[in-house]
């Protein structure tokens, strides 16, 4: 019987150690991935539905602060421009630098430099547009279109502003990753774009950080329910005995 209770001493504290070293673990991966998060990204609110239906009225996103990289064709970004009325808004990127973008063909799709565009983010029926339009990019500056055609005030309304209506790529401070509440999950860079010059830009690190924080709060748990399982698991054998 001696034998047996030290085996039991042993291996309680062998748990002991086990379940300390996963909440220790646990509060890393937990509070390291908030801070990673708090530093790549920035939460917004969207005011409006001109982004549905991948993001909706009222929602908040994620967004990747850009510090340098390239915007590219698809990328839905934060930005904010005086002849927008220099509040942050959110739109999708159609043209960069170079494009020529006109509506429509035929079947009522964009053209990217005579091109027809397949835009699966869109809401079945919504199209490119109902008025006629093109323009041709400056360098530097951005096309930028909303989700929801139909009732999205984007460059498309500009147009006639300073004569342009694009937006300056210096303008762009973020770019949307996944939409945090209500619970949309990660936005999908469209591979409409991936054969163009340039391609897409490449995935934030938003799944990274959201499976760090979530592995720290299972460690954390698993580790905190230790010692209480192992008391009763104790009790339960005194009382068989």
């Amino acid at each position: 019987m001696g034998g047996t209770g030290r085996t039991d001493d042993g291996r309680g504290r062998l748990g002991s150690v086990l379940s300390g070293l996963a909440v220790a673990v646990g509060c890393v991966l937990f509070l390291g991935g908030f801070a990673w998060g708090a530093v790549v990204y920035k939460p917004y609110t969207v005011p409006t539905d001109s982004m549905a239906p991948a993001i909706g009225t009222g929602d908040r996103v994620l967004a990747q602060r850009l510090s340098g990289e390239p915007v590219r064709r698809g990328d839905v970004v934060v930005f904010s421009d005086p002849v927008w009325g220099d509040m942050p808004m959110v739109k999708r990127v159609i043209g960069v630098g170079g494009d020529t973008v006109a509506c429509c063909d035929k079947d009522n799709r964009l053209t990217l430099n005579g091109t027809s565009v397949e835009e699966p983010y869109l809401r079945s029926g919504d199209g490119a547009g109902s008025r006629p339009f093109g323009a041709t990019v400056p360098d530097g500056e951005l096309f930028l279109l909303g989700d929801r055609r139909r009732t999205s005030v984007d460059s498309r309304g500009h147009l006639m502003d300073a004569g342009r209506g694009t937006v300056p790529v210096s303008k762009v401070t973020a770019r949307v990753d996944a939409v945090a509440w209500p619970v949309g999950g990660v936005l999908e860079r469209p591979q409409t774009f991936a054969d163009m010059p340039g391609g897409i830009s490449e995935p934030g690190p938003v799944r990274t950080v959201v499976t760090a924080i979530a592995a720290g709060v299972v460690l954390i748990l698993g580790g905190a329910a230790h010692g209480p399982l192992s008391k009763l698991v104790g009790r339960r054998r005194k009382a068989r005995a």
